[in-house]
């Protein structure tokens, strides 16, 4: 079954909060190798200004998995996980996301385009903190590969 048109302007429902932890800043920043201190040690995050450790720039990939989830289970969606590959990633701030953070994030398809029989699906996950306040939106595009 190819992607289902229909899918593009869909909003899921927000997802569960996603406390962020210190010790979950520090495994993501040494998976991607970022070693500013900013992202380790809560004193070199404070004296910048920060009310604790910052996580690295990419890091709301892990708060945005569950609604790519939530797209992937999506009954009527026609994207079959084994075909797909992540084409794109971006991210848009406001402000840094620090321990202590509480993010929920809320999916909509934003865009579908078949492309040499591929469909390419761009969905934006709005990330917000617990009273509300927009933090990043993370845009992935998945390229869900036609029938060989």
């Amino acid at each position: 079954m190819p992607v289902n048109p229909e899918l593009q302007g869909r909003v899921f429902a927000p997802t569960a909060p996603y406390l962020v932890g210190r010790e979950k800043i520090r495994e993501f920043a040494r998976a991607v190798f970022a070693t500013s201190p900013l992202n380790h040690d809560p004193e070199a995050a404070r004296a910048a200004g920060y009310s604790d450790i910052v996580a690295p720039p990419t890091f709301p990939v892990v708060v945005q998995e569950a609604t790519l989830q939530q797209l992937l289970a999506e009954p009527d969606g026609g994207i079959d996980f084994s075909r797909v590959v992540h084409g794109e990633q971006r991210f848009s701030y406001t402000r840094a996301i620090v321990a202590g953070d509480e993010l929920t994030a809320t999916l909509a398809v934003s865009s579908i385009k078949t492309l040499g029989g591929n469909a390419m699906v761009t969905a934006e996950s709005t990330i917000v903190d617990q009273t509300g306040a927009h933090v990043v939106t993370a845009t992935s595009t998945l390229v869900v590969r036609g029938d060989e």
